[in-house]
């Protein structure tokens, strides 16, 4: 049996997470749902599992924010898609998120947040556009 993608999941309402892992499950997906910036770069680093992407709210338990978490990720893995979800800071989205990432705006349908990912994972990396 092929082994299903991992996607590291950053959410600090438990309602929320338990959407979000149902919805990620139901589209194919294996998660691993964590409540801080802290925990889930532990885990990242960790280098124990091989994530695919990442899905974050913003605003998090601990010192760091979603953006932030996000972009410590970048630096390890220029190319791991990043799905923001935001009910409050979507608008800041442009000028803080990372490139070639996808902002959901609270509250969204779990199959957005599945296409999200999925299309993220599916596009190859961004050519250099002509000028």
């Amino acid at each position: 049996m092929t082994e299903l993608p991992v996607i590291l999941v950053i959410e600090d309402e438990a309602l929320i997470q338990s959407v979000v892992a149902e919805a990620l499950t139901d589209g194919g997906f294996s998660t691993d749902i964590v409540a801080s910036g802290e925990e889930a770069l532990a885990l990242f680093t960790g280098g124990g599992r091989n994530y695919k992407a990442l899905v974050t709210d913003i605003g998090l338990k601990g010192a760091l924010t979603g953006w932030e978490v996000a972009a410590k990720v970048r630096e390890a893995d220029p190319a791991l898609p990043v799905v923001y979800m935001s009910g409050v800071h979507a608008d800041e989205w442009t000028s803080k998120g990372v490139p070639n990432s996808i902002m959901l705006a609270k509250p969204f349908a779990p199959a957005q947040l599945v296409t999200a990912v999925a299309q993220l994972l599916n596009s190859a990396p961004p050519a250099q556009a002509a000028g």
